[in-house]
Parts: C-alpha cells; sequence; structure tokens
C-alpha cells in the first residue's frame, strides 16, 4: 500500500514537471503578455492544466505524512567560535533518515543539514567556510547583517575545494537566524539536498530575560523541511521539481522522520524555522491550547503574544513558548499544521520541571512616527508564476543594479503582490544583509505577531507591504521571494549599499 501511494504521489508530480516543460513554446515576452491580459483564451490547453496544476500544489499542497513519534529528534550540534573561528564546511555524505538506507545528502560539518552557531552582540568573528561538495555553491547568511562582500549571494560563488574566511563584528541583538546556499541556479536543489543550518545571536538582554535558554533541555532549535523520495529512498530533485515551488509528501524535522521530542512538565522554548523551498506552515497544537510568541526572524517582540498558531512562510522564523506543565503526561500533545497532519509528538516527562517565569516586557521595538511618514522611495511589483516570474517586469540580472540606498538612511519600500490569472501565490519577500520593520500592511499596522525585526515577509495576492528599510554596511544585496524555484526562476533583484 505505502508503496503504491509513493508511486502515486511521484506520478502526480511527474505530470506537473511534464507540464512546466510543455509551456516553453512560447517567447518570454508572449508568456508575459498572456498573463499580463488575464485572458485565457489566449493561451494553450497545456499551459492553462500546467499553470493549474502548478498553483493548485500550493493551494491544496500533498498532504504530509503523520509522525508517528518513533525517532526522537535529532538535535544539531551547538558549536560557539574557538579562537574567533568557527570552522563551517559543506560536504556530501549519506544518511540514514530511512531505517537500514542510507540516503545521499549534503549537510554542513556532517552527511545532513548543520549545526547552530552561536554568538554575542559585539563579538568579531569569522566564519571559515570550506567547500567539499563536488559543485559550486555559497554560504548565505540569512538574516544577519553583514558586509555585502561576506553575505554570500550569488557573487560570492565558492569553487569545490576552495576555502574562504568570512570576518565580521556582530552588530545585532538576539535573534535566531540561519544560513544557506546562494548560487545562481543551483540553490533550492542544494538546500533540498540538506544544506541549512542556525546561527543564534545573544546579547544581554536575551541573557537577563530568564527565559528558557538550556539547549536541548528547554530551548530546542525545529527546521520544518518536506521532502519527497523516490522508489530507493533518495532525493530526486530534478525529477519532482515545480517551477512554482517544490512541494514533498514527507515531512523531516531537524533532518527527522517520524520525530518525538521529549521535555520536561515545564515551559519549553521552541525555535521555529520554515526550511521549506516552498511550504507554508500554520503550526498549532493537537489540544487546541495556546503559547506563548516571543520573537521574530530578527528579535524580540516588545511582550509575549498568546496566540493559537502562527504561520511560518519559507525563510521565516519565530520563537514560541509552550507551557507543558498544564499537560498531564498521558495527553497526545503534538504540533501539528493547518491540515491536522501531526509534525511532532512530545513526551513528557514530569521529572524535569522548571519554575521560568516568562517576563512581560522582552524588547523596546518600536516604528517610530519620522518612519510612518516618510515617503516612498521604492517602489516594487511581485508579478507572475512559474518560469515567468518578475519584479518591477524585469527577471534576475547579475549585471544589474536595481537600486541604490545610502548606508544608514532608512527608506520606505513599497511591495505589491499582483495577483496572476489564477489568483495568485503568497510571496515570502526577503532582503539581504538587514531587518526591516513592517510598517502597514494595506495601509493598516501589521497584527502583533509581526510587530518584531524581520527580514522576510510573506505578501499575499493583491496585498501592498510597506517597510522600513536600513542598512548598516555597504554592498551589494540581494531581494527576491523565498520561494527558491521562483528566486531562481528570475524573482530577484539587487540593492547597492553606498
Amino acid at each position: 500500500m505505502k508503496s503504491r501511494l509513493w508511486m502515486t504521489a511521484l506520478i502526480a508530480t511527474a505530470v506537473i514537471a511534464g507540464g512546466c516543460s510543455a509551456i516553453n513554446t512560447k517567447t518570454a515576452s508572449e508568456k508575459k503578455a498572456d498573463m499580463e491580459e488575464m485572458n485565457h483564451s489566449n493561451m494553450s490547453h497545456e499551459e492553462m492544466m500546467n499553470m493549474e496544476n502548478s498553483h493548485a500544489s500550493h493551494t491544496n499542497p500533498l498532504e504530509l505524512n503523520n509522525s508517528t513519534g518513533e525517532n526522537e529528534l535529532a538535535l544539531p550540534p551547538l558549536v560557539e567560535a574557538k579562537d574567533g573561528v568557527v570552522d563551517i564546511t559543506a560536504q556530501q555524505g549519506k544518511t540514514e533518515i530511512f531505517d537500514g538506507i542510507q540516503t545521499d545528502t549534503y549537510g554542513y560539518n556532517g552527511s545532513f543539514l548543520g549545526p547552530v552557531i552561536r554568538v554575542s552582540e559585539g563579538e568579531t568573528v569569522t566564519f571559515r567556510t570550506k567547500n567539499h561538495l563536488p559543485e559550486p555553491t555559497t554560504f548565505h547568511w540569512h538574516g544577519v547583517e553583514i558586509p555585502g562582500e561576506g553575505d554570500g549571494g550569488p557573487h560570492q560563488i565558492l569553487e569545490p575545494g576552495a576555502t574562504e574566511d568570512v570576518k565580521f563584528t556582530v552588530s545585532q541583538g538576539a535573534s535566531t537566524l540561519w544560513f544557506h546556499p546562494h548560487p545562481e541556479g543551483a540553490t533550492a536543489e542544494q538546500v533540498y539536498k540538506g544544506l541549512a543550518g542556525l546561527i543564534y545571536v545573544e546579547d544581554e538582554n536575551s541573557k537577563n530575560l530568564g527565559l528558557p535558554d538550556e539547549y536541548g533541555i528547554n530551548d530546542f532549535p525545529l527546521v520544518f523541511q518536506d521532502r519527497q523520495f523516490n522508489e530507493d529512498k533518495q532525493f530526486d530533485y530534478q525529477a519532482v521539481r515545480n517551477e512554482d515551488g517544490t512541494i514533498g509528501d514527507t515531512m523531516l524535522v531537524n533532518g527527522t522522520l517520524n520525530p518525538n521530542l521529549t521535555v520536561g512538565k515545564e515551559k519549553v522554548r521552541l525555535r521555529l524555522l520554515n526550511g521549506s523551498n516552498a511550504r507554508n506552515y500554520t503550526l498549532k497544537l493537537n489540544t487546541g491550547d495556546t503559547f506563548e510568541q516571543i520573537a521574530t526572524d530578527g528579535g524580540f517582540l516588545n511582550k509575549p503574544n498568546e496566540m493559537k498558531e502562527i504561520t511560518l512562510t519559507p525563510g521565516e522564523r519565530a520563537e514560541i513558548v509552550v507551557d507543558f506543565s498544564k499537560f498531564d503526561t498521558s495527553n497526545v500533545v503534538a504540533l501539528v499544521n493547518e491540515a491536522d497532519s501531526i509534525l511532532l509528538p512530545f513526551k513528557i516527562d514530569e521529572q524535569r520541571t522548571n519554575t521560568v517565569e516568562i517576563p512581560e516586557t522582552l524588547n523596546d521595538y518600536v516604528v517610530t512616527e519620522e518612519e510612518k511618514n516618510l515617503p516612498v522611495t521604492k517602489k516594487l511589483e511581485l508579478f507572475g508564476m512559474g518560469e515567468m516570474v518578475y519584479i518591477n517586469d524585469k527577471q534576475f540580472d547579475m549585471n544589474r543594479i536595481d537600486f541604490t540606498q545610502k548606508q544608514g538612511e532608512t527608506e520606505i519600500w513599497e511591495i505589491y503582490n499582483k495577483p496572476d490569472m489564477m489568483g495568485g501565490m503568497t510571496h515570502p519577500f526577503h532582503i539581504h544583509g538587514t531587518q526591516f520593520k513592517i510598517v502597514s500592511i494595506d495601509g493598516k499596522e501589521p497584527s502583533v505577531e509581526l510587530q518584531g525585526w524581520k527580514d522576510t515577509v510573506a505578501i499575499e495576492p493583491d496585498q501592498t507591504v510597506k517597510l522600513a528599510v536600513r542598512f548598516n554596511n555597504k554592498g551589494i544585496y540581494m531581494f527576491h521571494c523565498h520561494v527558491l524555484e521562483h528566486e531562481e526562476n528570475g524573482m530577484m533583484g539587487q540593492v547597492e549599499v553606498l
């Protein structure tokens, strides 16, 4: 039965992929004109079917497997600088994701995924990056405020066998960031194979708040990624690639299949990362209980935000605190998604307790009146689908600078997600090298869970978002949709900070 389900999923994906290749009979300008006119009569039957299939994979994505909870969640190694240096090696290897089967994978400092790198505000650190892959890669520090030459965008290619030092001073507050590759045309596949790791930034505030902070005891990283395996339990990215974002039916958390997490009967901090290529997650407890959100992508909220669910698009992070002391150890407690698929069941150890109290005040983040009243200086329009995706009617060109901005000056970026003939998709919009503030969404104040530093924001179809953007370093930085296939297909631009 299982093999039949696997084959059905693979055949469905092959149909979608085949449809993607079928649309290439028209020129780029003709296909863009079809979308602009919003008129199905301009398109062939094959093109319409492809577009419908591609969008359907996101509006009604493949259902995820329910975790059986048979495997204890893997925790990434926690590393800190030694003599000011952190060694990070991109390498290939084999990983036993399924019992007794070795899957070919990529990883940082290991066969699959990467470590948690912990640094502190004010610390000068050197990331010594090494490429032991059989192909070029880059090391992009997602959410890190870093000079452009060290950001790891597609300009900073590291060839196989090469080593490069990235030295910078940590100049931002406590946050949960991450790192992944960013080579032009290969980002999606390299992430899919396993290249992703986390960065924890600590500061004096975070050390004094009294939050759960014992790594692997009451403070856990959770990297959510959906994947699809072939009959041999291998990744075959090219076989399942979807030009509108590759979706899988198998949930991996920290690279663990069918995970469970043992927690104490206490308050537990969960650092959430949507590390998927394209899937969105609305995370909640199966019991319907509330939890407290304490942080966004780039730092703490001003105060804990009690909520029942939180949505993360690719690239986004959040930190939440779940109070497991209110559950009976016999209760079945799990993190589930919007379709109630069980992503991560918990085992509650009543011998482990703490008396942590979450402070009422966590931060002093504010969008100032001056920022609210600044004029819009940069307008971006996101549009398209599949291979025909654009920002301001242009696709990415490595040799073109789309915007310039002065170091240290705040500007208002206005981003509009223009619907296409199929209604459009959510685009997670990411800017490199900075943490921005969301000033407004469709002219209104953002909801509480977005009132903190961000580097990636979900923009819905026909939605307009205003961001207060300031770069503290000089260099060339990317801005793009974080659906990785959209990024590769051209929904990306460059800003040069002078």
